[in-house]
């Protein structure tokens, strides 16, 4: 028994799944690890200035 691993884009994904699952369900173990496992999501933080500002809560929520 080997092991492969492949990093592929999106764009590839399907068509190398597909090709993967009509392989001998006998003959090859398939493990699926997506990108946003691997890698934490990186977000932009934005800050907003309520120093002096009173807000109710629907005004809270449309910021």
């Amino acid at each position: 028994m080997h092991t492969l691993k492949l990093e592929v884009t999106d764009s590839v994904f399907d068509k190398v799944m597909f090709f993967l699952n009509n392989l001998p369900k006998n003959d090859v173990k398939l493990t699926v690890e997506s990108a946003t496992q691997s890698k934490p999501k990186k977000f932009n933080a934005i800050s907003i200035k309520t120093k002096g500002y009173q807000f109710d809560r629907e005004e809270a929520n449309g910021r």
